[in-house]
């Protein structure tokens, strides 16, 4: 084999991606998009897919890439899963070699290819590096596209000054529209490079597991394109969980969010503070002051603003009312 084709590419979306990318890793060749151009002219490619994954669109695309390979071409071929339908059954029949993920699926397809390979899937942990545990520790988490790497370049600094081992535990959410494909991997990526302590990707996590985080580690972090503002929604939960946030501010940032007070400001911020009782009072008073914004006081807000609205509304006069003729005969 020369190459593994597949159809889904990201590891951290598709379990089969993830199952291509450790086996071209074990085997030291590439994955390739099935639909990469260069696809047609591997010489002895391992398609690895499973068809019920494709949508209707891309399942005539990969009828066309069958149609275009050229006849020098051996195609090898692992099954995932196995429903029967035409397009599978060309695929085995065309195939070289023929692999499947069970004993389940070899008894089923063995009526076509009564040399169908019986294989498995191993246990797939990329990642495998265990948590350290460090004398210091920073959680973040949001949306993938709004990481900020600059400012976990300073928060690095910040926590080198300090003379103590750190590391730092990221989770991310994808917005709605977001691409998956490209989202998380911009996101670890840029700070990977902007940190030098360890960094745990955590993928999605519960509400139950952020909370764990946000009163596990030592600092909360999260930057912003110009400051924390007061529909940062990150910034609030961690703050209402006694979180010591590390953050950026600006003259539109909360009133109530104040350096060394409340929260910490990377921007001004020259010496992270380390001493337990230093951080527990930053951590209660972003507690007592979270509780401004909290659920019970915007609804009291938005009640008490409409009250205030509505009341001052006075109908008009009736002679300011216009008024329509009555015509007889038509409705």
């Amino acid at each position: 084999m020369d190459c593994i084709l597949g159809y889904h590419l990201n590891p951290l979306a598709c379990g089969i991606a993830k199952f291509n990318l450790a086996l071209g890793n074990q085997l030291g060749i590439p994955v390739l998009s099935l639909f990469d151009p260069s696809a047609t002219t591997a010489r002895r490619p391992l398609l690895s897919i499973k068809l019920s994954e494709f949508t209707y669109n891309h399942g005539r695309d990969l009828e066309r890439f069958l149609n275009a390979r050229p006849a020098t071409q051996s195609l090898r071929l692992f099954l995932h899963a196995f429903d029967n339908t035409e397009l599978e059954r060309r695929m085995i029949t065309e195939a070289d070699i023929v692999y499947v993920g069970n004993a389940e699926l070899t008894e089923r397809i063995r009526p076509y290819r009564p040399d169908v390979v019986e294989a498995w899937c191993p246990g797939i942990l990329i990642e495998t590096e265990p948590f350290v545990r460090t004398e210091l520790s920073v959680f973040t988490f949001g949306m993938a596209h709004k990481v900020r790497g600059d400012y976990y370049q300073k928060l690095d600094n910040l926590l080198k000054k300090t003379g103590r081992s750190y590391s730092l535990y990221l989770s991310t959410a994808l917005h709605e529209g977001t691409s998956i494909e490209t989202a998380f991997d911009v996101a670890v990526k840029n700070i990977r490079e902007a940190f030098s302590g360890p960094v745990y990707f955590l993928g999605f996590l519960s509400d139950a597991a952020v909370l764990h985080y946000l009163r596990t580690t030592t600092y909360f972090a999260a930057f912003f394109p110009t400051g924390v503002r007061a529909n940062n929604t990150s910034v609030h939960s961690a703050m209402s969980a006694g979180a010591v946030v590390v953050t950026n501010l600006d003259g539109g940032s909360p009133k109530g969010y104040r350096h060394m007070d409340t929260v910490i400001d990377a921007a001004i911020c020259t010496e992270l503070p380390t001493d337990p009782q230093v951080l527990a009072r930053i951590g209660q008073r972003a507690m007592a002051d979270a509780r401004k914004f909290g659920f019970d006081a915007l609804a009291d807000h938005l009640v008490r603003a409409d009250d205030n609205i509505v009341g001052s509304i006075r109908p008009k006069p009736a002679a300011e009312t216009p008024t329509r003729p009555v015509i007889v005969g038509r409705p």
